[in-house]
């Protein structure tokens, strides 16, 4: 099976002056495609960093990002900005919804980002509906955040996700606002996406959630120190 990222002895550093913090201190992990990898370890760990990173929103101090065949780290500023939109689909614990807009426009953000702001072609709205549909939000298309439950939020955030069909989507703590119930529900709806060939990458730090996954890796130090299911 082909990789579709690899990271190869990925460091990244903060220089605070008086300090220097050691996030990252050498990672090296192959991504297959449609692989399902839930990230864990204690705050401090480097799990947020590393997920940054993979998500190219930040850039290594040292070490090489492989992402479609692509080294993202020789990349422009410009370069990175189109990888995000094409080839990352985004869902944050907070949802990061655009209070004013509609169900249906928060799922098009992306594609205004990819085409300039022209209008949304009668196509890619119709691709913007079957989105929301997949997610259960078919009858939701008019309503707003506001009018909206945690898991319905979290449900437009994944058809925000998946409308300009990324390559892998990175997950940071997807269920953490979220009771039990609706949990499963979203859960549920990831592992159907990966059980149709999606990549997914998720920070979590709850074992029930990461038990969910085909493969957990175990952050510690700024190191992988392990995978599998641990304690926590």
């Amino acid at each position: 099976m082909s990789s579709v990222a690899s990271l190869v002895n990925l460091t990244k550093f903060y220089d605070l002056g008086s300090v220097v913090v050691k996030a990252l201190r050498g990672v090296s992990l192959e991504i297959p495609e449609g692989d399902f990898i839930a990230i864990m370890g204690s705050s401090g760990s480097g799990k947020s960093t590393l997920l940054n990173l993979l998500g190219a929103l930040d850039r290594p101090t040292e070490g090489q990002y492989i992402l479609n065949g692509r080294d993202t780290s020789q990349m422009s500023d410009n370069e990175l900005s189109i990888v995000r939109n094409s080839d990352i689909g985004f869902i944050f614990q907070s949802f990061n919804l655009i209070t004013q807009y509609t169900v249906l426009e928060n799922i098009e953000v992306p594609l205004l980002y990819r085409t300039g702001y022209p209008p949304i072609s009668a196509r890619d709205r119709n691709r913007c509906i079957d989105v929301a549909n997949q997610v259960g939000l078919g009858d939701r298309l008019d309503h707003r955040p506001f009018q909206l439950s945690g898991g319905q939020q979290q449900r437009v955030a994944i058809a925000r996700a998946l409308i300009n069909d990324p390559a892998i989507i990175m997950a940071d703590e997807p269920t953490g606002n979220l009771d039990s119930k609706t949990e499963e529900e979203i859960i549920q709806i990831l592992t159907d996406l990966n059980n149709e060939g999606r990549t997914i990458i998720m920070v979590t730090h709850e074992n029930s959630v990461a038990r969910r996954t085909k493969r957990q890796v175990f952050m510690k130090d700024g190191l992988i120190a392990g995978e599998g299911i641990f304690p926590g």
